[in-house]
């Protein structure tokens, strides 16, 4: 059994506060067909969110990054036609609020994926080498098959990107493939 996982696909990591920009703004057809394709199929699909609380100055990536992805914010909205995939079926789609770079850190995701039997993530969103490849690790850890859409993950860093890429393949045995939509 498999999940598609979407990691980030909000309006802060596509053109607001964090943003991927073009990179990110090129791969949203992709992701809201493959998407809609999961939930058309039945197959678990996951919307693992990014969220930080306004001024605070104790989470690690505050010295990092610039405040982004606030809780009731526009900014945490799901980029584009992503969000209306969602609203048509949030019955279908479970969400993780994640505060780290995995969407498994401090989440249930893992228990969700073990309840349902799923073995192997197929992994879609922002950014390609921070939390696409953070999810990317845990899952290889916790004994998960791997899949990334290389059509569909996009980063700020194409030298970031590049490696990461090569980096689920050769050190985490997946498979890097593009979708058909």
């Amino acid at each position: 059994m498999k999940a598609l996982i979407v990691i980030d696909y909000t309006y802060d990591f596509v053109e607001g506060n964090l943003p991927v920009g073009q990179p990110a703004i090129d791969i949203q057809e992709t992701i809201v067909a493959l998407t809609q394709k999961y939930v058309d199929q039945d197959d678990f699909v996951v919307m693992a969110v990014d969220l930080h609380e306004e001024n605070d100055s104790y989470h690690p990536e505050t010295a990092l990054f610039p405040p982004h992805n606030i809780r009731g914010t526009h900014g945490r909205e799901l980029y584009g036609d992503l969000a209306d995939v969602y609203n048509r079926n949030q019955q279908s789609i479970y969400w993780v609020d994640k505060s780290r770079y995995s969407a498994f850190c401090g989440t249930n995701l893992d228990i969700a994926l073990k309840e349902r039997g799923i073995t192997e993530v197929h992994l879609v969103g922002v950014c390609t080498d921070i939390c696409i490849l953070h999810t990317a690790v845990d899952a290889y850890n916790k004994g998960y098959g791997i899949t990334v859409f290389e059509d569909a993950v996009a980063s700020f860093n194409p030298h970031g990107h590049e490696w990461a890429l090569e980096h689920f393949k050769g050190s985490l045995g997946a498979q890097v493939i593009r979708s058909s939509k």
